[in-house]
């Protein structure tokens, strides 16, 4: 079995190196690119993300129409952090900060709001996994601990777009996934939650190969 190529999106904020060590570890061969062509070939893609969600969506405008059309290719893309809260449709974050009416991706429909003010934010640090339904994202991690630092969560527009939730306050979606499975994000970042994050880096390799 040929080993899959990843290609990494690199627009300007995301772990790159972090997330490219991770994937290398479980056996991928990884690119990092600001090339949509590159993206376009690749056998899985993987959207990083730090910082905020109106940067985030400026930095990446280059690159929507290729994200949207692999979406529709059915190529594995997997949104991590902020690149997750990308694939929704807005952010509360855009309006508070005086941005207005920033659209996301509109891979999965939904919104990301902030947490309730008496939750100190950003909410950082190691949290529990709750599966809510099978994905092949998350095989064996039922129960497992990942770590967060974020501010905004999603909110899916379709109740079974939530794979997984974390309790933080109230339950929160910390998985999601499109329709048909092939468009997905985790809150957390896989590459700094240790074996727990290798496993959901691993089981994205395998749904690319």
């Amino acid at each position: 079995m040929a080993t899959p190529e990843i290609a990494v999106v690199d627009y300007g904020l995301g772990n790159l190196k972090s997330v490219t060590r991770g994937l290398e570890r479980v056996g991928a061969t990884v690119v990092i690119t600001d090339d949509p062509s590159t993206l376009e070939q690749a056998d899985g893609v993987i959207l990083p993300g730090v910082g905020a969600f109106s940067e985030g969506m400026e930095n990446a405008g280059p690159f929507r129409e290729t994200l949207q059309s692999i979406a529709e290719s059915e190529t594995p893309l997997f949104g991590i952090c902020l690149g997750m809260q990308m694939l929704l449709t807005k952010s509360e974050e855009s309006e508070r900060v005086g941005q207005g009416d920033v659209t996301g991706l509109d891979l999965i429909p939904g919104d990301n709001v902030r947490f309730d003010e008496e939750l100190t934010v950003p909410h950082m640090g190691w949290n529990e996994l709750t599966i809510e339904r099978e994905h092949p994202l998350v095989d064996g991690i039922d129960g497992e601990y990942a770590y967060f630092v974020h501010s905004y969560y999603a909110v899916p527009s379709a109740q079974n777009a939530t794979v997984g939730t974390t309790e933080y306050g109230a339950p929160f979606p910390s998985i999601v996934a499109s329709a048909d499975g092939t468009v997905f994000g985790t809150q957390f970042h896989p590459e700094k939650s240790g074996e727990t994050g290798l496993t959901i880096l691993g089981n994205f390799v395998s749904l690319c190969s």
